[in-house]
């Protein structure tokens, strides 16, 4: 597959449209548990998604432009979860202790790829293969944002933030990207959620301040 950026020839604006979409990419993916991205074809993701070929042609120039964006929604989703479940733990706890915290969320994360541990992997794998370098800067600029937020409550300094953050997300991404990629029918997702821990928390910990007031 050839790398190159998102490429939408119409964003859908009604509720219709973007059902259509939707449908559009929900169909390559089921398709993925079948076989390879490259031998799945455009017929067969709309004769999946119950479309005309026609209709694809409105959304899409080509099918690298469908699984760029199901990547790039798949992660978002992802994104707006975490942050969700991080925002509940601040409202549940006015005392909440900053490494239980993380590592609730980093806990979090672990599960919810875990869940779909094949979808993540063909994620990581065709992020590599179709994504264009600056698709790819902004997928992880979006995922530092989300480490922003949800580190936000406890860090007050901007520009530690900002590092905190990056520091995050170069941990968690590269050690379950890299291990799905290795391994996609990886097991040991108990000692990988210890390993992340262990790598980074502790040093992030003694410079940060332990409580959320």
């Amino acid at each position: 597959m050839k790398k190159s950026a998102i490429q939408i020839r119409r964003k859908p604006r009604q509720s219709r449209a973007k059902l259509t979409q939707e449908a559009l990419q929900e169909s390559f993916v089921r398709l993925l548990h079948e076989c390879p991205a490259s031998q799945i074809t455009i017929r067969e993701i709309t004769d999946l998604a119950g479309v005309g070929l026609g209709t694809f042609y409105e959304y899409f120039s080509k099918k690298e432009d469908l699984v760029a964006l199901t990547i790039h929604q798949h992660v978002k989703s992802n994104a707006e979860q975490l942050k969700s479940y991080a925002q509940s733990l601040i409202k549940l706890s006015t005392d909440l202790d900053f490494q239980e915290y993380l590592e609730q969320i980093i806990h979090f994360q672990i599960k919810q790829i875990q869940a779909q541990q094949f979808l993540w992997s063909q994620v990581f794998l065709l992020e590599r293969q179709i994504s264009d370098i600056e698709s790819y800067r902004k997928s992880y600029a979006m995922m530092v944002q989300m480490w922003q937020s949800i580190l936000e409550p406890f860090i007050q300094d901007d520009e530690q933030l900002k590092q905190m953050a990056l520091n995050m997300q170069r941990v968690c991404y590269g050690f379950v990207s890299q291990t799905l990629l290795v391994e996609p029918e990886f097991e040991e997702w108990d000692a990988l959620e210890k390993d992340i821990v262990q790598s980074k928390l502790s040093p992030i910990i003694l410079r940060l301040p332990l409580s959320f007031k």
